[in-house]
């Protein structure tokens, strides 16, 4: 099967280390620090030039959140009744903004909403990109809450000059299917993409929330945040309001109801990769001069490269990802070529073991095996040296080949009339939803809006 059809993540930024080799880079990079945008992730070199992996504790004092401790997570299982998804309890969700707040206006019946996205770059997403959906999803179940998904195909239309808008719709049609086959509610799921949701009759109010943020943001303030320069295009300096305007409620009216002063005070839970933190950083900067609350974020950790810790990822390198159209024989192909913890001999593995905190094989057992009692005694045994480097990549193939196989399955599912359903503005069903008068208020609106068009046309 041939790779899927991909541009790099990062154009019109400097090169994405992602998206080369890294033992390349390092022959002409000296000491760098990490590097950690929407636009390119990086651990940064040491003195040698030797690549590093990622510093997650060293983010967190840069970005300023806050850890998920033990005692947050006790408080979640105490207040949900649930317990804490895997990548909670192993630390892959790791940091947060205002997570306690959420916690408690859900104790108090005070309802909120979730909302999540993608850039479509791809004609098929990787394993590391159903992280956070995966974990989006164990949020809508466990809380009983609106989700709103949105992919940001106009941004990556504006960062790529090789992208024309038809390649950005086929990416993000098929990235809509392989987001949908997660296994979101559709009753409590809306997923738009920018080019066809903000053109549309529904998208007065978002608009009015794009124009509002993007008064309120100066071209210093994005230089700043995301490192632009005069050579980025004007649409990218716009595009923050755009990806914000998604956390207020008051951006859909026909989900959350006509009543603004009620509807600003729901407040939005972020489920992301810390990349994405510079947009809700702004975001939460202007939040409280338009009147609305501070969207809450939760950051999970990026899925490494198959070849090392060092970077993420990447649908644009497709020999550093395991895609979701893989084929179990390609599965098991990259695994076995990837960076490994083991020693140069068997006999010196099995002398002192294996080092697991950068065997990649295992790094993924963390975030795909649900059983942790297996997962401790692989870990145990492959540091002991009991477990060689070749098993390790078996056990790694075999959950692997379980979990893209099971998304197979559900995407045969998922038609182009389910995709529709999926990203048809509509009223959502959920707990604290709004009042059949508010319903067929917004209902009025919007057949005025039409008759209007109508009459425009005519």
């Amino acid at each position: 099967m041939a790779a899927p059809s991909e541009v790099t993540d990062e154009p019109g930024q400097p090169p994405a280390l992602t998206s080369l080799s890294l033992a390349e880079a390092a022959q002409s990079t000296r000491k760098q620090d990490q590097i950690i945008t929407p636009f390119d992730v990086s651990g940064g070199f040491d003195d040698s030039g030797k690549p590093k992996a990622i510093d997650y504790d060293k983010l967190v004092d840069t970005f300023g959140s806050q850890r998920i401790d033990k005692p947050l997570l006790e408080r979640f299982e105490k207040v949900t009744g649930h317990r804490p998804h895997r990548m909670l309890r192993r630390g892959l969700v790791f940091s947060h903004r205002d997570l306690n707040l959420i916690l408690d206006k859900y104790e108090k019946g005070i309802p909120f909403f979730l909302y999540t996205g993608r850039g479509p770059s791809s004609d098929s997403m990787h394993v590391g990109h159903t992280i956070p959906f995966e974990f989006t999803k164990y949020l809508q179940d466990v809380f009983d809450v609106p989700l709103v998904i949105m992919l940001t195909d106009d941004e990556k239309f504006f960062h790529t000059p090789k992208l024309s808008l038809k390649d950005v719709y086929k990416f993000t049609v098929q990235n809509a299917m392989d987001i949908i086959a997660v296994g979101f509610d559709m009753k409590k799921t809306f997923i738009f993409a920018d080019t066809e949701f903000i053109d549309g009759g529904f998208a007065s109010a978002f608009n009015n929330n794009v124009r509002e943020l993007g008064k309120r943001t100066t071209i210093n303030q994005i230089k700043g945040t995301f490192g632009f320069n005069d050579s980025n295009n004007i649409a990218e300096f716009n595009f923050p309001a755009v990806q914000s305007a998604t956390a207020f409620a008051t951006s859909f009216p026909f989900i959350f109801g006509t009543d603004s002063k009620k509807v600003s005070k729901i407040p939005c839970l972020i489920p992301c990769a810390i990349d994405q933190d510079p947009y809700f950083r702004q975001c939460r900067d202007n939040a409280p001069k338009m009147g609305y609350l501070k969207p809450a974020i939760i950051h999970s950790v990026f899925l490494p490269s198959l070849r090392g810790k060092e970077s993420k990822m990447s649908a644009s390198d497709a020999d550093s990802s395991i895609f979701l159209s893989d084929t179990d024989k390609q599965i098991q192909k990259k695994v076995g070529k990837a960076f490994s913890g083991g020693q140069d001999t068997a006999e010196l593995h099995r002398e002192i073991g294996g080092r697991t905190a950068v065997d990649v094989p295992f790094q993924y057992l963390t975030f795909f095996m649900e059983d942790d009692e297996e997962l401790k005694r692989i870990q145990e045994a492959y540091e002991k040296g009991e477990m060689q480097s070749g098993e390790m990549k078996m056990a790694c193939t075999k959950e692997l080949q379980a979990y893209v196989g099971a998304f197979r399955e559900r995407r045969k599912a998922v038609t182009e009339d389910v995709r529709r359903s999926f990203m048809r503005p509509r009223q959502l069903t959920f707990t604290g939803m709004p009042s059949e008068e508010e319903r067929q208020e917004a209902k009025d609106k919007r057949i005025k809006q039409l008759e209007q068009e109508l009459e425009w046309l005519n």
